[in-house]
């Protein structure tokens, strides 16, 4: 089978989101799809999906012209998605999600035959190397078989080609091997892979052939063999980027952050974080590393007053912000940098003005009293926007209207632009692309190097390793190891991760 997009434009008001784009995938390939954030590689695969109709251009499938009005056609046509976040009921076991809306039937009256249903997951799981068991209940399996159960749901529907976009974001190093293996072998099966990452490096991996999109267009295509790194981040920017992270050693104070023996329950009253204690001190970076889901969102958000511990206790300075609210702690000089930069960080339909100013309005130099001094607030966006690089074109457009990358960088400027004593940041460069990521870190390496203790939160690896002076690695709500930046590897991170005691 071979799926070609021919000249696809997809235009919003007032963007070209994909303009004249030709991509193309066979049977037995696996095509990676590079681009920043905002680049249109989402808008391209809704065309290609069924979701989004294309304004100009065609799909074609094996030469002929298709038309796809929804996702049940494309699906009908061979093509097959494993999205991000993965799309399971969680109370459901595994047969019942593969075979949701399929559903095999037997007898007059068509009842569900889930013999049938189960012995089919179990085929395609033999096949393939995916190793399910069809009766397990999904909310029980780690993530890793979670994405396998996504693969089965695809190929029972006899997909052909298959797109996975930033599949490996909630993996364990090993469970990135484990799933490269099972890439490999639906590749060697015949399935065509368009295979979307922003890890440059697994890109480099696992593709055979590696487009790049930038602003909407296709900027080059190239072969793992005949590129890096450095040459990929390039290309999707439109300049060098420093893809390693410039930092001296640390030189850690007195400890700003302590925490002892806390435990928070999650929202449906689950031990969330369970017994967690550590300091993080002056002029150091802590990374807490782990896979999405075993407490570190819960952590942050009781750091910084957005839920309430049921037991322990949180110093800052030696004063007890244990109970403090967000405002609080504002005030004590704790900068947050939220894990849901849309949801938590911004007001998306306030202004950049509005929103560099959301935590401070009630304050001089911005309030006199019950008035707000409008001229002095847009001076100080004017000024954030110049110097943290947000690319706008009016500090008075609304956030909605700034690529992922942007929304971060307008989050980092609030936050950063004060004097900080504490900077908790969760997921600072989740989503978005090289040029923002090396932008962020370079400003949170300055924070720590002007005195300010930090605590990341990050499920990217590289990230960690990258910043941190200390690793913590969070399992189950428990913290199993801490390691030193210096000496920590990935494979090591890993097995931690992945429940390994220290």
């Amino acid at each position: 089978m071979r799926l070609e997009l021919r000249n696809v434009t997809k235009r919003f008001p007032g963007v070209i989101a994909n303009d004249s784009v030709d991509l193309a995938v066979s049977s037995g390939e696996i095509v990676g799809l590079l681009g920043e954030n905002g680049a249109g590689k989402t808008t391209l695969m809704n065309i290609l999906y069924g979701l989004y109709g294309a304004d100009d251009g065609e799909i074609l499938i094996d030469g002929k012209v298709v038309h796809f009005d929804g996702p049940g056609d494309a699906i009908a046509a061979g093509i097959g998605m494993v999205h991000q976040h993965f799309m399971l009921v969680p109370v459901f076991n595994v047969t019942e999600n593969v075979v949701l809306g399929v559903e095999p039937t037997a007898g007059p009256l068509g009842a569900i035959d889930m013999e049938e249903a189960r012995r089919e997951v179990r085929e395609i799981s033999t096949q393939y190397g995916l190793e399910v068991d069809p009766t397990a209940i999904v909310e029980d399996l780690p993530v890793g078989v979670q994405q396998r159960i996504e693969i089965i749901k695809v190929l029972f529907r006899e997909a052909e080609i298959i797109v996975f976009d930033e599949p490996t974001a909630v993996l364990t190093p090993q469970e990135v091997e484990d799933f490269f293996e099972i890439v490999r072998s639906l590749r060697e099966s015949g399935k065509g892979i368009i295979f979307i990452t922003h890890k440059l490096g697994e890109m480099l991996e696992i593709a055979d052939r590696i487009a790049v999109l930038r602003r909407g267009k296709i900027v080059g295509e190239t072969r793992p063999a005949e590129t890096s790194r450095e040459a990929l981040a390039e290309m999707m920017v439109g300049r060098p980027v420093d893809l390693v992270v410039d930092k001296s050693a640390a030189e850690p104070g007195e400890p700003v952050l302590s925490v002892r023996d806390l435990v928070v329950q999650d929202d449906r009253l689950h031990t969330a974080v369970d017994d967690v204690s550590f300091d993080v001190h002056a002029g150091e970076i802590v990374g807490v590393a782990g896979v999405q889901g075993n407490g570190q969102t819960e952590l942050v958000e009781a750091l910084t007053g957005l839920i309430l511990p049921i037991a322990g206790k949180v110093t800052l300075n030696g004063k007890d912000v244990t109970l403090a609210s967000p405002r609080e702690l504002h005030a004590s000089s704790v900068a947050h940098v939220p894990e849901d930069r849309q949801r938590d960080g911004l007001v998306l339909s306030f202004d950049l003005t509005e929103n560099l100013v959301l935590d401070s309005y009630y304050a001089r130099p911005y309030s006199r009293g019950v008035v707000m001094d409008w001229e002095e607030a847009r001076r100080h966006a004017d000024e954030l926007i110049e110097q943290y690089d947000i690319r706008t074109p009016s500090a008075q457009i609304s956030a909605s209207s700034l690529s992922g990358g942007n929304q971060q960088k307008l989050i980092v400027a609030r936050e950063f632009a004060r004097e900080t004593k504490l900077i908790i940041a969760s997921q600072p460069t989740r989503g978005i692309d090289v040029g923002s990521i090396e932008y962020i870190h370079q400003r949170i390496v300055e924070e720590r190097d002007a005195g300010a203790a930090v605590l990341i939160v990050s499920s990217e690896l590289d990230e960690i390793l990258a910043l941190s002076d200390r690793i913590l690695v969070m399992y189950r709500g428990k913290i199993v190891a801490e390691v030193a930046g210096s000496e920590a590897t990935a494979s090591q991170l890993g097995l931690y991760m992945a429940g390994a005691s220290a």
